[in-house]
């Protein structure tokens, strides 16, 4: 049954994405929202997204069918006392947090336990705030659901019937794998990132020449380590065991790797270097590293019944070819649904002009 009324605790880049994607393809439902940013609460309002922003938690909150808590994973929990007030079998609770072992501790402890799902939309960006939302950022995005064992089975696919109309994929998970896959897959990879900027930043000589011709891979590779601060140090708080257990398996597979240079082994080289490039290029529609250079673009696009064909279309008609294309699921830190490679720089940038001039929102690395 489709909800009458939402609520969001927190209404940044992703609570203010989840409004404006609900308020895109459901107006008719009533958005509220609870934030300390009063510019964040304004906006929204200014933009029809939500009808009223709150800068507390008043008992309009209790007639939601569904509420998000979309504050930095670490405060979420500070919201729990008040809201079993709230939560009953007509007003379910959720949450956007990347890390899940945390709250789901914490809700075990509370009479709302029976009551709430878990739920993690691997979308987002380096950036942040609600000035960065969009109302297609969960389109097609892999939205993981980790439900506490006493939530009934309906109430879990009333939210997964609902999460699956709004355009996003829904998958079931236990908490625990949840953090563990996470871990390697997210929160490791920014940890690496910002390693590697810190060392950089470190060994750089006075003149800075370092930062000065970075360019090709180490900016690949560190751009996501242009992320909230804030974010990062909650998320690396409260994922603490399975970030440090992934860690250890980092060093010991990086010794592995010094010791395959250090034996100057050609064929154990090239082997590693190839297994590697072989399992990343299965991940996506190609390789996104510097080498070979590639000339690409996201788009946001609606997922409906022939619009790549359509944008296919423009593009072909304008003579520009396409060398590869393909929708994004998992974009926790990649603007755009829509991924697309060009075989040159003219025609990326051929394309980008007659996207833009034809509405289509670009974005461009």
């Amino acid at each position: 049954m489709k909800p009458e009324k939402i609520g969001f605790i927190g209404l940044g880049l992703i609570g203010g994405s989840i409004a404006k994607t609900i308020h895109r393809i459901y107006p008719e439902i009533t958005l509220i929202a609870y934030d300390i940013d009063q510019k964040s609460l304004q906006l929204a309002v200014e933009e029809q997204v939500i009808s009223k922003g709150f800068h507390e938690l008043s008992e309009d909150f209790s007639e939601c069918q569904y509420i998000f808590l979309c504050a930095p994973v670490r405060k979420n929990t500070d919201f729990l006392d008040r809201l079993s007030d709230f939560a009953g079998e007509t007003c379910m609770i959720t949450d956007v947090g990347s890390v899940k072992s945390s709250i789901h501790h914490k809700i075990a402890q509370t009479r709302i336990s029976s009551y709430f799902i878990g739920g993690h939309p691997m979308a987002g960006s380096e950036k942040n705030g609600y000035e960065h939302a969009t109302p297609y950022l969960l389109e097609n995005a892999y939205y993981i659901l980790t439900p506490n064992p006493g939530t009934s089975q309906k109430a879990v696919e009333n939210f997964q019937t609902f999460l699956d109309s709004l355009g996003t994929i829904p998958i079931v998970l236990d908490y625990q794998k949840h953090d563990f896959i996470t871990a390697a897959i997210s929160h490791l990879p920014h940890i690496l990132a910002s390693t590697l900027v810190n060392l950089v930043k470190d060994i750089d000589d006075e003149s800075q020449t370092m930062k000065a011709v970075a360019a090709g891979g180490f900016k690949d590779i560190t751009r996501i380590a242009s992320s909230s601060p804030v974010m990062w140090q909650q998320i690396c708080l409260t994922n603490q065991e399975q970030i440090l257990k992934l860690i250890d398996l980092f060093i010991d597979s990086l010794i592995q790797t010094k010791e395959r240079i250090s034996s100057t082994n050609s064929q154990e080289l090239f082997d590693f270097f190839q297994t590697a490039k072989d399992y990343r290029d299965s991940i996506t529609i190609n390789s996104l590293g510097p080498i070979p250079k590639v000339y690409e673009i996201y788009c946001d696009l609606i997922d409906e019944t022939g619009g790549i064909a359509a944008l296919a279309t423009i593009l072909s008609d304008n003579n520009i070819n396409i060398k590869n294309i393909g929708i994004i699921h998992n974009r926790e830190f990649q603007d755009g649904v829509l991924h697309i490679e060009f075989y040159d720089e003219n025609a990326k940038k051929k394309a980008v002009i007659l996207l833009r001039n034809c509405q289509y929102t670009i974005y461009e690395r």
